[in-house]
């Protein structure tokens, strides 16, 4: 309820920077715990509210949060190495933080805290027909072990609620460019170009706005989905990757080449039902043309000069 004390690991991140501010709209007072390795940017601008406070920090430092932890009524576990390039390329550290800083956080908190941890749809990997929240996790890149592992952590540690969320894409104060959207809109736009393996692929997506908004509606919700894992996201928002590239091509001109040679190395493949958080009340509210279209309104505003071009 608002008033609240929430904390936030790693809300200065992607999705975290766009939670955090729909909580303090919501009422609530947020404090983040974040190391800031992409830096503060997407803090500046919160330190004038009152209920804002922050604190910089690693989730490997288990005294730090316990010291943090101190008074919350409910933590939010975003801090982690996201997505399958990035864990590839710092595998150690991947395993330190997703894993062990999830061991960290659970042993830091009071048990009558409330926990909501960040998981992923990465989890289930390639599987034939469609995910429920009962189907076989099969996770197929370190990122998604790393995260399986720590999802069941929290499971076990109980008065928790887990989210698997579709792909995320759209714009945040941490802005990403390499989520599949939201990359392939910045190459459809800068580059003109755009190499696709394996367009049959397919996922579903969700916009980080609504990512956030799960938050909020669980933290009103929590009697009702306690000790749960949820998918979230929409089944209308399940595409392949050609799909995306023909909406972008309403929009932009660019070339676009589907390899027939060659794969894509991160081959998740699969389709989700959301019907167990839908029969809660909870619906996304941005769909695929509206994300698209914020996409490109604020990438074409980013501008980077090549130091070795005279143009």
């Amino acid at each position: 309820m608002a008033g609240e004390r929430i904390v936030v690991t790693g809300g200065a991140g992607y999705y975290g920077s766009v939670l955090i501010r729909q909580l303090l709209a919501a009422g609530y007072r947020v404090h983040v715990i974040d190391n800031l390795m992409y830096g503060p940017g997407a803090l500046m601008d919160l330190f004038i509210h009152q209920t804002f406070s922050f604190t910089r920090g690693d989730v490997l430092d288990r005294e730090l949060l316990a010291r943090e932890f101190d008074g919350a009524d409910a933590v939010v576990h975003l801090a982690a190495l996201v997505g399958y390039p990035l864990c590839k390329k710092e595998p150690d550290r991947a395993k330190a933080v997703n894993v062990q800083g999830t061991l960290n956080v659970i042993a830091a908190m009071d048990p009558q805290t409330r926990l909501i941890y960040a998981s992923t749809g990465s989890n289930y990997g390639e599987v034939e027909g469609i995910c429920t929240e009962e189907t076989p996790l099969n996770p197929l890149s370190l990122y998604g072990e790393t995260k399986t592992e720590a999802e069941r952590l929290c499971m076990e540690r109980g008065n928790c609620v887990s989210y698997r969320f579709a792909t995320a894409f759209g714009l945040s104060p941490r802005l990403r460019l390499d989520l599949m959207i939201n990359d392939f809109a910045w190459q459809a736009l800068v580059q003109r170009y755009l190499v696709v393996y394996e367009k049959h692929f397919r996922r579903t997506f969700i916009h980080v706005w609504d990512m956030a908004r799960a938050v909020v509606f669980t933290l009103d919700n929590w009697d009702r989905m306690v000790d749960n894992v949820f998918n979230v996201g929409h089944e209308s928002m399940n595409y392949t990757k050609e799909d995306i590239v023909k909406l972008l091509q309403t929009k932009l001109d660019f070339m676009v080449h589907f390899a027939a040679i060659g794969s894509d190395q991160d081959k998740r493949d699969y389709e989700v039902s959301y019907q167990k958080i839908r029969q809660l009340g909870f619906e996304t509210e941005v769909d695929i043309h509206r994300g698209v279209g914020e996409i490109i309104s604020g990438l074409s505003l980013l501008e980077f000069r090549k130091p070795y071009s005279n143009v």
